[in-house]
């Protein structure tokens, strides 16, 4: 008995099973007391999106791909990332200096008036002139999502990066000259006596100088980073359900029923709706400040998604960077991107406008996934086989 217990562990120390990972949404794995630490913040997110009365941000791919093509599509997508590692950031003294294309699309959807705008500049050398002060490459990206008529929207578009460029602060703290530039443009637009006050505007923009991205956002669209086939949300929503923002609200004053703010409006931060705010300079809940994201760009930095709302009532953020490294492997093409993002939402009945714009960091399409193969593998001692042999010949 003895022997054949020292045969035993014999043959398991000839076992050789590769290192176990846990698998997690988007093709990536941690290790398990990681994923349970996601799994808990996810649970909490979760539970917030449910409330705004979108999808869940974590839900896969898979679930949210409702047409029969992205179903396919998605599922060539997963398996093409597999399960690979989340590469650590490459040094900050790397030559990599991003370059920009974009490609838009706008469409009225279900409702009777078209009250979005936007606007791509992938050289503001060249759109700003000679007068430009920058110290290197630069571009600027926004996303007007408007409500209540479309002069704050447009207003917005028109004005917004100049007031930026104009700043005293830029560009020695564009974070400064961000945030004084929506302020600004919201007290300009009050005051156009030609424009109607009251309509407003929810403002993302991105605007990137070298490597570094500035993102600024009031309001609820929304800013998304493509990483190597990964989602990665560079702007919150403010809805006035919003933990953070439903305190600010109700700190200053004002009420959310029915997850409206003060019982009108559906989102907590806003350009213009000055029948609102009252007067100038007063204390007032419906904020313009915007909320600031700043990130450096490296390689594995692909492409930025933005968006109004009526794209993201209907798909998730991971979805759509899945559909849009998808659509750059075929034509390498951000305007077919954008025009896909805007089907698919359609297709997904959404019941707002639609704005949808793609921003490329390279020349060239994303890079295929290589797959690291983490199969197990078992062999066998010679002792341990000729004891299986041993056991297989009793039986005969």
């Amino acid at each position: 008995m003895d022997c054949i217990d020292r045969r035993e562990r014999r043959m398991a120390q000839g076992t050789d099973i590769s290192t176990q990972v846990t698998i997690l949404k988007g093709g990536y794995y941690k290790d398990s007391v990681s994923a349970m630490e996601d799994e808990k913040l996810e649970t909490l997110e979760n539970s917030n999106q449910l409330k705004n009365g979108k999808p869940p941000r974590n839900v896969s791919v898979m679930r949210h791909c409702n047409s029969s093509a992205w179903l396919a599509a998605a599922a060539e997508m997963e398996s093409e990332i597999g399960i690979m590692g989340i590469k650590s950031p490459p040094d900050e003294r790397s030559g990599f200096l991003p370059v920009f294309r974009s490609g838009s699309c706008s469409e009225i959807g279900p409702k009777q008036f078209m009250e979005d705008e936007y606007i791509c500049v992938d050289n503001l050398h060249e759109h700003l002139g000679a007068t430009a002060n920058f110290p290197s490459s630069g571009a600027f990206y926004g996303v007007f999502d408007g409500h209540g008529g479309t002069d704050a929207a447009s207003f917005t578009r028109k004005n917004l990066l100049n007031y930026i460029v104009e700043d005293s602060h830029f560009p020695a703290s564009m974070k400064k000259a961000l945030k004084s530039a929506f302020v600004k443009s919201d007290h300009a637009f009050a005051d156009a006596i030609s424009l109607d006050s009251s309509s407003g505007t929810t403002a993302l923009t991105a605007l990137i100088v070298g490597r570094t991205m500035l993102i600024a956002n009031a309001g609820d669209s929304r800013a998304v980073l493509g990483k190597r086939g990964r989602a990665i949300e560079l702007s919150r929503d403010h809805k006035p359900n919003c933990t953070s923002e439903r305190l600010r609200i109700e700190k200053l004053g004002g009420v959310i029923y029915d997850g409206y703010l003060n019982g009108q409006l559906s989102v907590a931060r806003a350009l213009g709706d000055w029948h609102i705010k009252g007067p100038k300079g007063s204390s007032c809940p419906l904020s313009s400040e915007p909320e600031l994201e700043e990130i450096v760009l490296t390689e594995e930095d692909e492409f930025l998604i933005m968006g109004c709302d009526g794209l993201w009532d209907v798909m998730s953020s991971q979805c759509a960077v899945t559909i849009v490294r998808k659509e750059l492997m075929l034509h390498n093409d951000p305007e077919k991107c954008s025009k896909e993002l805007v089907k698919e939402a359609l297709k997904r009945n959404t019941c707002d406008n639609l704005t949808a714009v793609v921003v490329c960091f390279s020349a060239d399409p994303p890079p295929r996934i290589e797959i690291p193969k983490y199969q197990k593998r078992r062999s066998i001692s010679a002792e341990g086989l000729d004891l299986l042999k041993g056991v297989l010949n009793s039986d005969v």
